[in-house]
């Protein structure tokens, strides 16, 4: 039947390899898709340093937060 031909979609390679803009956006891409990959195989292998970590970033931030807050004009001007 011709109409199962046109239900399996698109399946081939782009008849012109990505150049320019579109080459750098997909070796980067790629690479930030293999970096995910190695941070999710390396927190499966050690729970506990990624779960240390990540506490260690929110208390950093936590912390950042806090004095950025404190540091806030109280609403004096030097000049009066």
């Amino acid at each position: 039947m011709a109409n199962d031909e046109l239900s399996a979609g698109f399946t081939g390679t782009p008849t012109e390899p990505p150049t320019g803009v579109r080459k750098a956006a997909k070796t980067a891409t790629d690479a930030v898709s293999r970096e995910a990959n190695a941070v999710v195989v390396g927190a499966a292998d050690h729970p506990y340093t990624a779960t240390g970590f990540a506490l260690t970033v929110a208390l950093a931030f936590a912390i950042g937060y806090i004095m950025g807050r404190s540091s806030v004009d109280s609403g004096r001007s030097y000049w009066r």
